[in-house]
């Protein structure tokens, strides 16, 4: 898998995309995931990637030009499913929707900027647009990290144990239930003995009815 993030500020995203699973998962070769300065694509001087809105509002706005022509020369070179706009306005980033672009080929990440994107960019270029809740952020550095992080952890091979990523909350739309590791008892903070009888049927009904009740008491509104 290939994702190209296009951004203002590339080095917003050297350390997320440089650790854990998203540099394994690279040095593996099961994902490429490419930075774009669109400051590169600019045909100006000063490389500039903004400019005032018309209609005087406040604020600077992102330019199509150097958006335009960075799409254009990826395009060039291979095909994309998807051109995603991380935006506050677009679909909230939920555990389906991360699998669902697990499973493409190439995809195309553009991170907003300053006041936004002139929206000749979201009519005609962007593909999808991706919210990672509703709240404003600087840019869409962070976002595009966290839906790369999001998507590569699926790949096959990304993770040691594919079976930990089938069992993550969201996954079956309930909270994970609790887990615990050794030592059995801390200070007389005891574990489950469910959890200590070596009984998988029942290990693994309690981890569901615990799975239940978390997302009952926490997050009722998966269950709707």
């Amino acid at each position: 898998m290939r994702i190209d993030i296009l951004t203002v500020l590339p080095e917003m995203l050297e350390s997320p995309l440089g650790c854990s699973i998203l540099k394994r998962a690279q040095d593996k070769g099961l994902a490429e995931i490419v930075v774009h300065n669109l400051r590169d694509y600019t045909t100006d001087r000063h490389r500039k990637v903004d400019d005032y809105p018309f209609g005087g509002e406040a604020g600077m706005v992102m330019k199509v030009q150097p958006v335009d022509a960075c799409i254009s020369e990826l395009k060039s070179q291979r095909r994309y499913d998807e051109v995603i706009f991380t935006s506050p306005d677009g679909q909230t980033l939920t555990q389906p929707l991360a699998n669902r672009l697990s499973m493409m080929e190439n995809i195309i990440i553009l991170c907003g900027h300053y006041k936004g994107v002139d929206y000749r960019i979201r009519e005609h270029l962007v593909t999808m647009e991706i919210s990672i809740g509703d709240y404003v952020l600087t840019g869409g550095e962070l976002p595009a990290a966290v839906i790369a992080d999001a998507v590569v952890r699926l790949i096959p091979g990304a993770i040691g144990d594919e079976q930990s990523a089938l069992s993550d909350s969201f996954q079956d739309n309930l909270l994970a239930p609790p887990v615990y590791t050794r030592p059995a008892d801390y200070n007389g903070w005891t574990v489950p003995e469910i959890l200590l009888s070596g009984h998988e049927a029942r290990i693994s009904e309690w981890r569901h009815e615990q799975a239940l009740e978390r997302t009952r008491r926490l997050r009722p509104d998966l269950l709707d």
